[in-house]
């Protein structure tokens, strides 16, 4: 299957959530052997117009990031030398979708929308806008994907119909955790970039709490907050039970996980908890915090080992709580979040849509 991507700003450009999620896809659909095309900003140097990238080719539509109206009027023409079967294009910016709408019609190809919900610069804003150009793109895509329940109802609120907007989440490897040997034990673990969202102080002010008990907690991640916590940490005299190791890699964060009884979520801002995700298939019990604008609660819905709280002495009662459920290193009720099964909610989306069943 040929498929046309079109995202102004990549992940090589820069990375966002909303761009990581879009180069997520990309490497599902080309491990499948699938001809994937990306109409983007040039980012590569030089006067050729297309890259080969990891079985992936670009299409520089423009010669760079300031080149937004050059881009915008020259997409629907090369999306229509494209040839695509599927047209799937990011919501951000808004315009794009204009053009990509224009470029469908020329291709004659359906188009579908990835909504991720959170912003593409740098602060990270979740949230969709409430103006004309996002209406618009609500309205016109003949399927629109979101990340999670949360954002499926803020695309909703923008016009788009119910019955085109379908919850894709961000996938996990099963078999990667399932081959990750477990690290050290540890009682609780947080993995997040610690800036102004990541509201770890909810979960330090909770474990104080606890500071009677024995219990150890791993902080996986940094950012510019990283300071303010390690002092609060110093304050609440428990630093000598958190330990703050920073970045670590896909394979260590795992073994964090696998060895962890307990992942605590409480970041204010999330469309989707990915490391939430990884953590609880890798056998944790899951705390969540609540947060209007964040969609972190939706995976403990119904589910035995998940606890919801709304304040810091919640929290530390259910980890209390958490303490006599089984220590586990996989949960099999989350296979499906892995990544062959997000692909294939994909690819039956692109069937339908070729096929015309899912065309409005």
């Amino acid at each position: 299957m040929r498929i046309a991507f079109v995202s102004f700003e990549t992940a090589h450009h820069r990375e966002t959530e909303t761009n990581e999620r879009f180069r997520t896809i990309l490497e599902l659909l080309t491990d499948r052997g699938h001809d994937i095309h990306v109409c983007c900003a040039q980012f590569w140097p030089g006067e050729a117009s297309t890259l080969e990238r990891d079985e992936v080719t670009y299409h520089g539509v423009s010669t760079g990031l300031e080149a937004r109206q050059s881009f915008l009027l020259r997409l629907p023409f090369v999306l229509r030398s494209i040839g695509p079967d599927v047209i799937h294009t990011s919501a951000d910016p808004a315009g794009q979708v204009r053009a990509a709408n224009w470029g469908a019609t020329l291709a004659r190809s359906p188009l579908v929308l990835e909504w991720y919900g959170a912003g593409i610069g740098v602060d990270g804003a979740v949230g969709i806008p409430d103006d004309r150009g996002h209406r618009y793109a609500a309205q016109k895509a003949d399927r629109i994907v979101t990340p999670s329940r949360m954002v499926r109802t803020w695309v909703r609120e923008r016009g788009a119909s119910g019955d085109r907007v379908d919850v894709v989440p961000n996938p996990i490897d099963i078999d990667r955790i399932e081959a990750t040997p477990p690290g050290d034990r540890v009682d609780v673990v947080y993995a997040r970039r610690l800036d102004e969202g990541a509201n770890l102080e909810s979960l330090l002010l909770g474990l104080a709490e606890l500071r009677d008990r024995n219990w150890h907690t791993l902080v996986l991640g940094d950012g510019p907050q990283r300071g303010m916590y390690e002092q609060l940490a110093q304050d609440l005299r428990i630093d000598d039970r958190v330990t703050f190791a920073g970045e670590t890699s896909r394979d260590e964060r795992i073994a964090a996980y696998r060895s962890a009884h307990v992942f605590a979520q409480t970041a204010t801002e999330c469309v989707f908890p990915t490391e939430f995700a990884w953590a609880l298939a890798a056998g944790c019990v899951g705390i969540v915090e609540y947060h209007v604008d964040s969609a972190a609660h939706e995976l403990v819905e119904g589910w035995e080992r998940g606890f919801r709280t709304t304040s810091e002495q919640e929290l530390a009662d259910a980890i209390l709580e958490a303490g006599d459920l089984e220590h586990r290193t996989y949960d099999e009720s989350f296979a499906n979040l892995d990544r062959e099964a997000v692909l294939a909610t994909y690819l039956e989306t692109y069937r339908e849509l070729q096929d015309g069943r899912g065309l409005l």
